[in-house]
């Protein structure tokens, strides 16, 4: 479809101009390589410079759009740069931001198959394709929603009500408190779980390793069963007092058992065999949080870390992380749906009635909320234009930037690895640095537009990180930025 064609001419002149002006926004914008860095400003930065844009006659598309491309886009930093290795950043494909456009033009509700059948479907064929790697059977499925937040704390919801359901079934009472057991390692967003669903949350300590393992989750299982009274227990935090005794033994308010599949921090994955080795002998629900880490499974030489992944009851990735998606998109999938199905759907009003929820697969079923965006369709488009080996291939690439980083590091004295890289994540400190010394470096590779790679924090102590999910991130990029640590 070329950019001035006859289309343009279904248009007043002025919307047929601004169609042009976001064209050439969106094909400059995904031309630069690499793409601009950018970098935050201030509020009264961006109000002298942005001007006053809400206005009661509006001021034009063409004039809203300068200044976002000309302000307020600038003062923000961009996630798909080579050589920001912040946090977990991303790396969407062209295709798929094209498509995120396309999806947004469609004006599609996806969070029935009454009304967005051909979405979902092609939604659930990419959710297939996850399923397929992590060797779950055919009868899984699930949803995408919004990030990692909201699908851990779905599948937790999912878990809980499975649990219920079997005390009720067997006559049992209640807990007097409902729990979950995580690793020490995992993720803040289980925390905001836990506060969420006025549960508890135990975090069993994992040591130097900072890996959650069989025996480990064996032990703290066995140290809850074996007391009622927590009193002074330092690992157990939750919305009330984590002093508040029990009514009946504390394990029978454990409901879930939440394994990372690649943490944040180090990129370290839990000992998912182990785990639910123990789960089952327990009776109880495993997820995984694999938010960044299980995009690995599509690369064949990161597999065997995930031995145990087909076992689980639920699981999350977020594609916007490691799977070359735009924001924002978590992939929840469940081993068995209709446990998700009975804790979060059908909502029911006299309006929804006509949504068959007995025969057709309505993505709102599955997790917290009503109203979604098809927001797995840019992943969707773009595997499907690519295929899946060209995914593999960009995620063993990242995965061998990141071996070729930490040996970069390790060859140079005045820097040393906090612990051997696992997946895409180097952490690893300046000999001789203090804290200042780490963030005034950050902030001058940010303020040269060079690179975004802030520190973090481990045991106390100020270092340095890196998280590599961008195929277009080279050895090279690295060792210039490892140059700059004079």
């Amino acid at each position: 479809m070329a950019w001035d064609g006859p289309y343009v001419h279904q248009f007043d002149a002025e919307t047929a101009d601004l169609l042009r002006a976001i064209f050439d926004f969106t094909g400059v914008r995904l031309g630069f390589d690499p793409v601009p860095l950018d970098g935050p400003a201030t509020p009264a930065e961006l109000s002298a410079r942005a001007g006053r844009t809400i206005t009661e006659d509006g001021i034009g598309g063409l004039r809203a759009l300068a200044t976002f491309d000309e302000v307020l886009s600038r003062a923000c930093i961009s996630a798909d740069h080579p050589r920001n290795l912040a946090f977990i950043p991303a790396a969407p494909t062209r295709l798929s931001v094209l498509f995120d456009v396309v999806v947004g033009a469609s004006s599609i509700y996806a969070g029935s198959w009454m009304e967005g059948a051909g979405a979902v479907h092609a939604e659930n064929e990419t959710l297939r394709w996850l399923a397929d790697l992590a060797g779950l059977p055919a009868t899984a499925g699930g949803v995408f929603v919004p990030g990692g937040t909201v699908g851990n704390l779905s599948a937790l919801v999912a878990a809980r009500q499975a649990a219920r359901a079997r005390l009720a079934a067997e006559g049992r009472p209640m807990p007097a408190r409902w729990r979950f057991v995580c690793g020490a390692e995992a993720h803040s967003s289980l925390y905001q779980a836990a506060m969420v669903l006025d549960a508890d949350i135990v975090a069993v300590p994992t040591g130097e390793e900072g890996r959650l393992t069989g025996p480990l989750l064996a032990a703290a299982l066995d140290d809850l069963a074996g007391r009622s009274d927590l009193a002074g227990r330092g690992d157990l935090v939750g919305h009330r007092d984590s002093a508040t005794p029990s009514d009946g033994p504390v394990h029978d308010g454990v409901f879930a058992v939440v394994a990372t599949a690649g943490t944040t921090q180090f990129g370290i994955v839990d000992d998912l065999r182990g785990v639910v080795d123990v789960c089952r002998d327990r009776g109880l629900w495993v997820h995984a949080d694999g938010a960044y880490g299980l995009a690995a499974l599509a690369a064949p030489s990161a597999r065997p870390l995930f031995d145990g992944i087909a076992d689980v009851d639920s699981f999350i990735v977020d594609p916007h992380k490691w799977l070359f998606a735009p924001f924002d998109a978590c992939a929840l999938i469940y081993r068995d749906p209709a446990l998700a199905r009975a804790a979060h759907g059908p909502q029911r009003a006299g309006y929804l009635d006509v949504l068959d929820s007995a025969v057709n697969w309505n993505p709102s079923d599955y997790a917290i909320g009503l109203s979604r965006r098809a927001r797995g369709l840019p992943l969707w488009f773009s595997l499907a234009a690519h295929g899946t080996r060209a995914y593999a291939e960009a995620i063993e690439t990242t995965l061998a930037t990141t071996r070729a980083a930490a040996a970069q590091i390790a060859a140079r004295p005045e820097l040393e690895l906090v612990r051997p890289a696992e997946l895409s994540v180097v952490v690893f400190r300046r000999l001789g640095w203090q804290d200042a010394d780490y963030h005034r470096w950050s902030e001058n590779l940010l303020r040269e537009g060079f690179a975004f790679v802030p520190p973090t924090r481990h045991d106390g102590e100020t270092v340095a990180r890196f998280a590599v999910v961008n195929p277009r991130t080279t050895p090279a990029d690295i060792e210039a930025i490892l140059n700059t640590m004079v």
